[in-house]
């Protein structure tokens, strides 16, 4: 019988003109295949949650724009790039947080400037000199690429981790940032896979992750069918959990990391951080490089997006829990301040404060 980690999260399916997911707002209850063809079913894909974690989105929008631009008839260089960035644009808006979706969109557009330069395809090219095929084909390699470098990236995050990790350990993380918000691994859940498969006796719990309970219904069952010794909590019990000892060590993802190492993650990271500073317990943010920002100076500067109050009022009930009128703050993401992290974990190894001289030099290296 397959479990969920036996599915793909995202995967191209060119045959058929379509990018399939995993239908997450679906989860744990159901696990349902959805083919998304159209910008509009991509968008709303997106916004929805029903793809969500930022490395899955950025491989999401890599195969959307790549499927949205096709059946391209641009006539002439010029159109495409016109076409493409406007169909970008308007993938890009359906989540300002999550740096990966940019990156992706942007990196398939400077892949096809790449080609074009490469074929000696002029601006003003058109008819016989201007050889669209080629162009498509590069798209679709380009976020292939981006799918297999998503995978071997969280990989190499899970070994870095790792080395942050005993036997016995006791793991907090919250939100998903397992397989299911990439495309194998996850980064957090990264180094918390690595170490089950070393046979490693380690329990991790998991936050529910108010109000959309991504802890709930992703973490804890895709960490639960794979095998490892999982618990789930109340967002409100973590700073009780940590006082009694339980918790040695606490990784969570995010979705951008600011120049000075801030970092926006799901809302409600900053207070489990906060508490874990308090009782001296380590906090990594498991992230990608993609995922760091330097042209984002500080936690300050970044985007955080608001959500529809219904889902603070209304979901997941039967009827509707708060009384008609009351206001809602429903903030998606929240930032967490450098100074209260321990590590950032990404592929290249750990950095540490200053983050800001630890980002900048790794950038310099890479």
């Amino acid at each position: 019988m397959k479990s969920i980690l036996d599915y793909e999260t995202v995967s191209l399916i060119d045959e058929d003109d379509a990018i399939e997911i995993i239908d997450q707002t679906k989860l744990p209850g159901t696990i349902e295949l959805i083919r998304l063809r159209t910008g509009e079913e991509i968008w709303n894909a997106i916004y929805l949650l029903q793809v969500r974690g930022a490395p899955a989105i950025g491989v999401a929008a890599g195969f959307g724009l790549y499927i949205l631009m096709k059946h391209s008839k641009a006539a002439s260089y010029e159109e495409f790039m016109k076409e493409l960035r406007e169909k970008s644009d308007y993938l890009n808006s359906s989540r300002p947080t999550a740096v990966n979706l940019s990156w992706a969109l942007k990196r398939m557009e400077s892949h096809v400037v790449k080609t074009a330069d490469e074929m000696g395809i002029k601006e003003n090219a058109s008819g016989a000199d201007f050889d669209i095929n080629t162009l498509i084909e590069a798209m679709r390699d380009e976020s292939e690429r981006i799918k297999a470098e998503d995978i071997d990236v969280c990989r190499r995050i899970g070994e870095n981790g790792l080395t942050l990790i005993k036997d016995g350990f006791g793991l907090l993380t919250h939100c998903n940032a397992g397989q299911l918000c990439a495309c194998k691994y996850g980064t957090a859940t990264a180094p918390m896979y690595l170490a089950h498969e070393k046979g490693y006796n380690i329990k991790v719990y998991c936050d529910e992750t108010r109000p959309l309970l991504q802890g709930a219904r992703l973490t804890a069952f895709e960490l639960h069918s794979a095998g490892i010794d999982t618990t789930l909590l109340c967002d409100n019990m973590s700073a009780s959990l940590m006082k009694s000892g339980a918790i040695d060590a606490i990784f969570v993802g995010c979705d951008r990391v600011a120049a000075n190492g801030d970092a926006a993650n799901k809302i409600g990271t900053s207070v489990v951080a906060t508490v874990a500073k308090r009782y001296n317990i380590p906090f990594y943010v498991c992230a990608p490089t993609s995922t760091i920002d330097i042209s984002t100076k500080t936690g300050a500067d970044i985007n955080i997006e608001q959500r529809k109050p219904e889902e603070v009022t209304e979901m997941w009930y039967k009827e509707r829990m708060a009384p008609e009128g009351v206001k809602v703050y429903n903030p998606a993401f929240d930032v967490t301040d450098n100074e209260l992290i321990t590590g950032i974990v990404t592929e290249y190894g750990i950095l540490r404060a200053p983050y800001d001289v630890s980002i900048s030099k790794l950038f310099q290296n890479k």
